[in-house]
């Protein structure tokens, strides 16, 4: 009889340790490059809205200063995107006077080749200097001719440059509501600028047929 009471209590202290100790599950090796999920580690995504909400809290200014402080920070921001976008030619942040495939087409023409306009303001400069009272009649003499050959050169350039434009423009867009006379003074102005100095920038290389 005692040992019977004896196996009758053994039994009950091992059932007691079975409900409380969890069942352990199979264990299956894993690599080393797993990663757990959020639900094995007990994680939950939270909700956009909630996310949101926190973001907003976070970003609310707390007095009138730091209001303008974020406005100012934002407009300059918005700024500094505008001008990239210009410099690289997105149509959403160029100004009226280069906005159009037909104007695109003529900052391609004029980028896609040497002009003499890109020459002129050093030689005015130049020019300027050479013809001064103090200097002597052959330095001043060479300064007007230099002066001759460069406004000869940049009204040469212009009409080759206008030519090409209308031939381009007319194969291309032959349904264009541009004027052909505001797509040549476009270029010519474009022409006189140094080369990195444009804007937008240029899209093709010297020498690339366009």
């Amino acid at each position: 009889m005692p040992s019977l009471f004896r196996r009758k209590s053994a039994d009950l202290v091992a059932d007691a340790v079975e409900q409380v100790t969890p069942e352990s599950e199979p264990t299956t090796a894993k690599p080393k490059s797993y990663t757990p999920s959020k639900k094995e580690l007990g994680l939950q995504t939270p909700k956009r809205q909630r996310v949101q909400r926190r973001h907003d809290t976070a970003q609310a200014p707390a007095n009138r200063r730091e209001a303008m402080k974020q406005m100012r920070e934002r407009q300059r921001a918005e700024r500094a995107e505008a001008s990239a976008g210009m410099r690289a030619g997105d149509e959403r942040y160029l100004l009226a006077r280069d906005r159009g495939p037909e104007r695109a087409l003529v900052r391609n023409i004029v980028d896609s080749r040497r002009t003499a306009g890109t020459w002129f303001f050093v030689g005015a400069i130049i020019v300027f200097i050479g013809s001064t009272g103090g200097m002597p009649m052959q330095v001043r003499l060479a300064a007007n001719l230099l002066w001759a050959i460069l406004a000869f050169a940049v009204v040469l350039d212009s009409i080759l440059i206008s030519r090409r434009i209308k031939k381009l423009v007319s194969e291309r867009f032959p349904k264009t509501t541009q004027r052909m006379g505001s797509l040549y003074l476009y270029g010519m102005m474009r022409a006189l600028t140094f080369r990195r100095m444009r804007v937008p920038k240029p899209q093709v290389a010297l020498g690339e047929k366009v």
